[in-house]
């Protein structure tokens, strides 16, 4: 289940908003709200928030500010009709921004994009390991890999049970590992709590 504020003192947009996520997202909670303070005073944790910069009273990206220093995790993807606002959204963060009026393919595009992100960190706090083999995506739990090993553009993992070929780089598997894993050569990548 993926959680999503839309935040915007326009009604109409928050409307367009909802309804092209409930196309895209059956398995989602929405929640909308009119200002910055009312998302805040409601004090809840959201894999996805839908920000409009220019509000009245608190703007976005105070809104966002106040927001970082609680959920860092959340992707915020700002809303904006007037351009120059962009460079502030990447001080806090920001995933993406959508300009208005919303154009549909653009925000199906970033939606996308934006559930993704949610699904990687969500696998990263899980501590598992999304890779993708020849023939389909796997999902490893990071506790039964005991060490990749770098193959040219592609990597072995061997688990407990099995040896996995997968395309990726081994760099791009150390991002998403857990501290618990030490890149002792530049072509392996090994979980320290199987080293004896």
């Amino acid at each position: 289940m993926i959680r999503i504020a839309i935040v915007d003192d326009e009604k109409v947009i928050r409307e367009q908003i909802k309804k092209l996520i409930e196309k895209k997202q059956t398995d989602c909670e929405i929640d909308t709200y009119g200002t910055g303070e009312d998302l805040l005073k409601a004090d809840s944790v959201y894999d996805i928030i839908f920000l409009d910069i220019q509000m009245d009273g608190m703007n976005g990206i105070d809104t966002a500010r106040a927001l970082r220093q609680k959920a860092d995790n959340t992707v915020l993807i700002f809303i904006t009709g007037v351009k120059e606002y962009v460079f502030d959204a990447f001080d806090v963060s920001a995933f993406h921004y959508l300009i208005k009026p919303i154009d549909e393919q653009k925000f199906e595009d970033v939606f996308k994009r934006a559930v993704l992100e949610v699904e990687k960190k969500k696998q990263q706090a899980n501590g598992q390991l999304f890779v993708k083999t020849r023939y389909r995506n796997i999902t490893l739990e990071q506790n039964d890999v005991l060490y990749i090993e770098s193959r040219g553009k592609k990597v072995e993992i061997h688990t407990k049970t099995d040896v996995i070929d997968a395309y990726a780089g081994i760099g791009e598997l150390e991002k998403q590992l857990k501290q618990n894993f030490y890149r002792c050569h530049r072509g392996y990548l090994v979980n320290l709590a199987f080293i004896t």
